[in-house]
């Protein structure tokens, strides 16, 4: 049996990952109350139906923070009964969420007695802190459309081999953020930039002419060697512990050069070795995606 944890913040995406999941043949149920776990997952195990064979579950704060606190004790008593389970946490920035409730017009499930619509976030982050301490995997889909989204949880959780790690390298301008679900985090900030020559301006880190620009600049090839060889040696430790995933974000001022040049160099050198690799590049513009907040209700 293979279960899926879907948790994170109202607004976030939480619909459309379990969405995702469905679509690959996981039997889903969303906002169950975690009291009930339990006695659910009992009734799975000891059914001989194949549809439980893999689940996705989705729970979010709506249970109060007595409730949630519970569930990680819950998640470690199922993975030594031999269950196979993981944590999927979904989030994404206040100014985010904030924009896709305004888009939407849906009320957030925390905003009652007049709690005020960032109170409610805010509130809601804290009440979930247990389940991010959880997690195997977190996405940070502040930047991110539906289908870009979609993609990522089948690319990183179901088309992932069991046992092996699964790698995203992801580019990031500083101007808008550091992404939330980042192992590490690389700063090519001091490195020439090619925005301040003017033929290199519109293009990006993945376009040749910026690529032989930055080739040929020896500070950019003793970065990215320097940064091979820490993550060679992290990614040994991560997999003496059972990680199963692994976020690498490579950042610059507006994360449209730099740092998807190294993004894409880093992707080639790893996925030799790592076949579970997804290189993305967050501050490039979506190609024809809807984002979060367009659709009918945001995601919970």
């Amino acid at each position: 049996m293979r279960l899926i944890f879907v948790s994170g913040l109202s607004g976030a995406g939480k619909s459309v990952a379990l969405n995702a999941l469905e679509d690959a043949g996981y039997y889903c149920i969303d906002n169950m109350p975690a009291a009930m776990l339990a006695p659910l997952i009992s009734h799975t195990v000891r059914s001989k139906d194949r549809t439980y064979d893999r689940m996705a579950i989705g729970l979010d704060a709506r249970g109060g923070e007595q409730e949630i606190s519970g569930v990680p004790a819950t998640i470690d008593e199922l993975k030594r009964s031999g269950i196979r389970c993981e944590v999927l946490f979904l989030l994404a920035t206040d100014d985010d969420l904030l924009r896709r409730y305004v888009e939407t017009k849906r009320r957030h499930p925390l905003a009652r007695d007049g709690l005020a619509l960032r109170e409610a976030i805010a509130l809601e982050r804290r009440m979930l802190e247990p389940m991010i301490n959880a997690a195997d995997l977190v996405i940070d889909t502040s930047r991110m459309g539906v289908h870009d989204l979609r993609d990522v949880v089948a690319r990183r959780i179901e088309q992932r081999s069991t046992g092996r790690l699964s790698i995203t390298f992801v580019s990031f301008g500083f101007k808008h953020g550091l992404p939330g679900d980042a192992d590490f985090v690389f700063d090519a900030r001091t490195l020439p930039n090619p925005y301040w020559d003017i033929s290199l301006r519109l293009f990006t880190g993945r376009d040749p002419q910026v690529a032989r620009w930055l080739e040929a600049q020896s500070s950019v090839k003793r970065l990215l060697n320097d940064i091979i060889a820490f993550l060679e040696a992290r990614i040994v430790e991560h997999q003496a512990s059972n990680r199963r995933y692994l976020t690498i974000a490579i950042g610059c001022t507006g994360g449209r050069h730099r740092s998807v040049y190294l993004v894409e160099r880093l992707a080639e050198h790893f996925a030799a070795s790592f076949p579970d690799l997804l290189a993305r590049h967050s501050a490039l513009p979506a190609t024809s995606q809807p984002a979060l907040a367009q659709q009918p209700a945001p995601p919970h």
